[in-house]
């Protein structure tokens, strides 16, 4: 089969397929048109999948040499390959969400397996690109544990903290105590003129007065 009866088995044959090229009829619907573009898109998403299964398969069956053919054969980078390889192996079959791309998986590829399930459950539900997906994974990750670096985005690798610690460690600081305080009268007209000399309502005033005095002794 060529490449050309690979792409008319997604877009179908209203469309001439080459393999430098389409040629569109000028009396194509426009829904036929959106269509096209859709299933190019899954043949696009689908192929990255197929190039990592078919190297893991080379991998497992034919040894690590096959990586010098897979590069003849493709025409891509070892890199690359690698790339396609590890995050294909970090999803067995039947985790993969096929309404979510291959590089939604990448982005979340460095999570243990429930927080991969956890991210990419979020983003088909919100329906988040790829980009979206990275945001709210770094943004996560920047209030769980200090950093911005999003796991999957190709950048220097990072220990990555669990769901369940970081949802405790959420809940502590979210935590607040209420705390009472008993004041004579002419203690409630001291501290209202104080507070009303910086411009705050006695109440503020207290809690501000309390956190300078526990940065002083920390």
């Amino acid at each position: 089969m060529s490449g050309a009866d690979v792409v008319l088995s997604f877009v179908g044959s209203q469309a001439k397929v080459q393999k430098s090229g389409m040629v569109f009829p000028q009396n194509l619907p426009e829904r036929s048109w959106e269509r096209i573009g859709t299933d190019l898109r899954e043949l696009v998403n689908s192929s990255a999948w197929w190039l990592a299964d078919w190297l893991l398969f080379g991998e497992a069956t034919y040894g690590w040499r096959r990586y010098k053919e897979a590069i003849e054969r493709t025409g891509l980078d070892y890199q690359t390959l690698r790339n396609y390889a590890w995050v294909a192996r970090r999803f067995e079959l039947h985790r993969r969400r096929d309404s979510l791309s291959f590089a939604h998986h990448a982005e979340v590829a460095r999570l243990a397996p429930p927080e991969q399930d956890y991210w990419l459950r979020k983003a088909e539900q919100q329906k988040w690109s790829r980009n979206e997906l990275r945001r709210s994974v770094r943004a996560s990750l920047a209030v769980q544990s200090d950093t911005a670096e999003a796991p999957g985005s190709g950048d220097e690798k990072q220990e990555v903290p669990r769901l369940a610690e970081s949802a405790a460690a959420e809940k502590r600081q979210q935590k607040v105590t209420k705390l009472t305080i008993e004041l004579s009268a002419g203690q409630l007209e001291y501290f209202s003129k104080a507070a009303a000399a910086h411009g705050l309502p006695v109440d503020k005033w207290v809690t501000q007065v309390l956190e300078t005095a526990d940065r002083r002794t920390a």
